[in-house]
């Protein structure tokens, strides 16, 4: 009796990792317009007309700072990620961005 409730809770187990395999977290962007990004001169409302609306925003050694991202994980395969951080001047024009992809 014991080993068939071990098969069943191992069964269990599996059926659970392969619902639960893959992970998506953030919102997909059009990294086309990345190389559109001109350092002093694009600013916040250039940035959303390219990008739309950022998926998080925060501060960063005082500069506010928008994140563009997509996160894809999986249990059975390659993960699937593209992000973009732009910070921001005071005056609202690009201080630096970063854009990393695996893709």
């Amino acid at each position: 009796m014991a080993s068939v409730k071990s098969v069943l809770a191992a069964i269990l187990c599996a059926a659970m990792l392969g619902v639960a395999g893959c992970a998506t977290v953030g919102e997909d962007f059009a990294s086309q317009g990345v190389s559109q990004i001109e350092i002093g001169d694009t600013t916040r409302d250039d940035i959303r007309e390219m990008f739309g609306e950022p998926w998080r925003t925060g501060v960063e050694d005082g500069k506010r700072t928008w994140t563009y991202g997509k996160y894809r994980w999986s249990a059975f395969g390659d993960a699937e990620t593209k992000d973009l951080v732009i910070r921001f001047n005071d005056d609202g024009t690009v201080s630096s961005y970063v854009y990393n992809t695996t893709e």
